[in-house]
C-alpha cells in the first residue's frame, strides 16, 4: 500500500527500516529482492564503521549483519551496538557463513536475537525477519505502556522526565521557544475525603481529556503525581502558553460532575520559558515552574500565573553583578 503525493504519484511506505551491514555488493542485492515482499525499507552500509553511523543515525526495528567484514568485523560491531544506549534497542540478526557453534554461541551472548547460516533460504530469511520485526514490536509496545499512566492515559513521570531533557537539549541546539508549566487540582484531598476515591478518579480521567482536547499533537501532557501534572509546550512562549491553558482552566471549571453536581473543581497553573541565569538544566525549569504554581496557589488558587521573564532576566544581572 502507498500514499498519494500532491502530483498524484503513490509512493510506497514501509512499516520497518532495516540496515543490512554487509562487504558484499551481491548480498546487498540478494537480501533486497528477497525482502522486497515484507514492507521493509533496506538500507545498505559495506562496513562496520558505515553500520554504526547509520545505525546511530537512523534507529532502524532490525540491522543484519554479516560476521565476516574486512577492519571491523561483525562480533565488533555488534558488541560496539550493545554497548551504545542509542542503538542498545535495536534488534540483530547475524548472518555469517560460519556454523560453528562458537560463533553462534558468541553471536547470541552478545545480543543477536537470532544467527543466521549462510548460504540461506529465501523463505526462512523472511521468516526469521518477520519473527524479529513481531518481537521488536512487542518490546516497542511494552516500553511504551510502561511510560503511561494507567488511570489517566497520559504519559507518566518517568516519560516526562526524558522529554523535558530532551526538549531542553533541542532548545539549546536550535534556539526554539520552549514553556513548561506544572498544573495542580486545587483542594484534590478534600474531593477524595467529601465524596470517596472513585469521584477522584473521575476527576483525574476528565481532566485528563480536557487536556487532550486542549493541547496540540506536539504538546507532552503527563500525569507528575498524585493530582499533579507537568505540560511541555514545545515551539511556544509563555504568554502563548497561558492562553491555551487559561482556555484548560475555564473547560475544568464550567465541568459538571454527576458525583457532586454541587462542587466544581478547578486548577492551579504554573508557566515559565525561561529560568534565572538562562539554564538549560531539568530541574532549574521544574523549580521555576514549581514556584509560579505556589504563586497561583497561594493568590487564591483557579489562575495561571507566569513567571516575569522581566523580572527573571533583571534577577539574573543582578547575579552575574
Amino acid at each position: 500500500m502507498g500514499t498519494i503525493r500532491s502530483d498524484g504519484v503513490e509512493t510506497e511506505t514501509f512499516s520497518h527500516e532495516l540496515l543490512v551491514i554487509d562487504d558484499s555488493q551481491l548480498i546487498h542485492k540478494l537480501l533486497k529482492h528477497n525482502l522486497k515482499v515484507e514492507n521493509v525499507h533496506i538500507l545498505s552500509a559495506k562496513n562496520g564503521e558505515e553500520g554504526l553511523r547509520m545505525a546511530r543515525d537512523i534507529q532502524p526495528t532490525l540491522i543484519l549483519l554479516d560476521l565476516n567484514m574486512p577492519g571491523m568485523d561483525g562480533f565488533e560491531v555488534l558488541r560496539a551496538l550493545k554497548d551504545d544506549p542509542a542503538t542498545l534497542p535495536i534488534s540483530v540478526i547475524v548472518i555469517s557463513g560460519s556454523d560453528e557453534t562458537e560463533d553462534k554461541v558468541t553471536g547470541l551472548d552478545l545480543g543477536a536475537v537470532d544467527y543466521v547460516c549462510k548460504p540461506v533460504e529465501a523463505a526462512e530469511l523472511r521468516a526469521r525477519v518477520r519473527s524479529a520485526l513481531r518481537i521488536a514490536e512487542l518490546m516497542a509496545m511494552l516500553e511504551q505502556r510502561a511510560q503511561i499512566d494507567g488511570l489517566t492515559g497520559l504519559w507518566n513521570r518517568k516519560y516526562f522526565d526524558d522529554r523535558l531533557a530532551d526538549e531542553l537539549s533541542a532548545k539549546q541546539r536550535a534556539g526554539r521557544d520552549l514553556s513548561l508549566a506544572l498544573c495542580d487540582l486545587d483542594n484534590f484531598k478534600s474531593l477524595n475525603d467529601t465524596y470517596g476515591h472513585a469521584a477522584g478518579d473521575a476527576v483525574l480521567q476528565s481532566f485528563a481529556k480536557i487536556l487532550g482536547k486542549s493541547l496540540r499533537r506536539s504538546d507532552i501532557a503527563c500525569r507528575y503525581g498524585g493530582e499533579e501534572f507537568g505540560l511541555i509546550l514545545p515551539d511556544t512562549k509563555a504568554s502563548a502558553a497561558s492562553i491555551v491553558l487559561e482556555r484548560v482552566r475555564v473547560d475544568l471549571e464550567e465541568t459538571a460532575w454527576p458525583r457532586h453536581p454541587e462542587r466544581n473543581v478547578t486548577a492551579s497553573f504554573g508557566v515559565c520559558d525561561m529560568v534565572a541565569g538562562g539554564s538549560l538544566e531539568p530541574l532549574a525549569w521544574i523549580e521555576t515552574a514549581d514556584k509560579a504554581l505556589y504563586v497561583a496557589k497561594s493568590g487564591g488558587r483557579n489562575r495561571v500565573h507566569v513567571v516575569d521573564a522581566k523580572a527573571m532576566s533583571e534577577e539574573a544581572l543582578r547575579a552575574a553583578g
